[in-house]
């Protein structure tokens, strides 16, 4: 059940913050979103402490956040982020052995999918979530909705150009969560907090 419970707990946030920084400033960015009512986070790999951060978020918070590794490309990354205690996978792109690793753990998937074929193929290697990329950030909401009209039941992630202003324009069009980079990452602890209270009540206010 440690899979759905993870999957439902990413839907039921709505969103999730993307992080690209030390650890130091990684737990700075998960209190802020944490005061603003948005408890999903992942740990981008492009950043060498991303294990550490993902094993400190996990010492400080404990559930208050869910915690997951992003920008993972291999099999061999995936067995460090689980190993470090990620709760979700999160990549720019789909791998098979991802997948099966995935899988194997019990974790929710969420690959980076380039057309609706690699989408509908990562779905049957297991994935829980597809991320449209990059085309979602560039073309804007009109891909989301363009994709869900034939295949209503795509579980899609946003990641990219989703902002205050715009986030119920990618909600309307179909997309199921949001992945929210610089709006969740920049200014003090109480920006930031502030800045995830905005999407938390778009996003609340939307599904009513």
């Amino acid at each position: 059940m440690k899979k759905l419970d993870y999957m439902n707990r990413i839907y039921d946030s709505g969103a999730l913050a993307v992080v690209r920084a030390t650890t130091d400033r990684v737990l700075e960015i998960a209190e802020g979103i944490v005061k603003g009512g948005i408890d999903v986070m992942e740990v981008s790999y492009t950043i060498d402490s991303a294990a550490d951060s993902i094993k400190a978020l996990k010492e400080k918070f404990g559930d208050k956040l869910l915690v997951g590794a992003g920008t993972v490309l291999d099999g061999e990354t995936a067995k460090d982020a689980i190993k470090a205690g990620a709760q979700f996978i999160y990549s720019p792109i789909f791998d098979q052995e991802v997948a099966k690793l995935c899988n194997q753990y019990q974790i929710p998937y969420a690959p980076g999918c380039t057309s609706v074929t690699e989408a509908v193929n990562a779905l049957r290697a297991g994935a829980t979530f597809v991320k449209i990329f990059p085309y979602g950030g560039i073309v804007g909401p009109d891909l989301i909705k363009t994709m869900k009209t034939p295949i209503p039941y795509l579980p899609l992630i946003e990641s990219g150009g989703v902002t205050v202003d715009n986030i119920t324009d990618w909600l309307e069009a179909g997309t199921d969560i949001v992945g929210i980079g610089g709006a969740l990452s920049k200014g003090t602890v109480d920006d930031i907090a502030q800045s995830a209270q905005q999407f938390r009540n778009k996003i609340d206010e939307y599904r009513k």
